[in-house]
């Protein structure tokens, strides 16, 4: 399974309509905030993680010019 970033803002916009049902009261409402969270943090580093992909790529098409091919950093 290959999940791309389209994946995450589907999941994060998922996020938001659980958190906007106005039925979701009590322990229910108080287990998706912490579950928010949780998927938060995690799109965080996933966000952060691409943006450091792409700034060594940049760095290296930048250091070796930019007609050399930079291989691919993560499969």
């Amino acid at each position: 399974m290959r999940n791309k970033l389209t994946d995450l803002n589907n999941h994060l916009f998922a996020e938001i309509e659980r958190l906007g049902d106005e039925d979701l009261k009590g322990e229910s409402l108080a287990a998706e905030i912490v579950r928010a969270h949780a998927v938060s943090e995690i799109a965080s580093r996933i966000i952060a993680n691409g943006d450091l992909l792409l700034k060594a790529k940049i760095a290296g098409t930048e250091k070796l010019g930019g007609d050399v091919e930079v291989p691919r950093l993560l499969g």
